[in-house]
């Protein structure tokens, strides 16, 4: 299984470009990451990558596992973030604002 690697210096947007064209091309997504600022550029890319597909009727979600990896010979825990791909509706361009029991959200 192939990774898109990311650390703490990689471009959220960069990255979500990424997600949004595997996602697109039907291409399972998964990251690895490794310390907490890598996870942090991670998490921020999904959310991107999220807003970017939105508009076309997909939606993803993620979920995290541990695993231990060797880079450079030394073994390192990783955060594996797997990508799922959900389809929803395109928002009708036409609709109102959305509500919550009534009340404007």
């Amino acid at each position: 299984m192939d990774y898109l690697k990311v650390s703490s210096k990689s471009s959220p947007a960069s990255v979500a470009g990424a997600i949004a064209g595997l996602v697109k091309d039907g291409v399972p997504v998964n990251i690895q990451c490794v310390g907490a600022g890598a996870v942090n550029q991670a998490i921020k890319a999904v959310a991107i990558a999220r807003g970017f597909l939105i508009p076309t009727g997909v939606d993803i979600s993620c979920a995290p596992t541990f695993s231990d990896v060797e880079i450079g010979g030394e073994s390192r825990t990783a955060i594996r973030i797997a990508v799922y791909v959900h389809r929803v509706a395109a928002p009708s361009a036409v609709s109102g604002p959305a509500t919550l029991g009534g009340v404007e959200a």
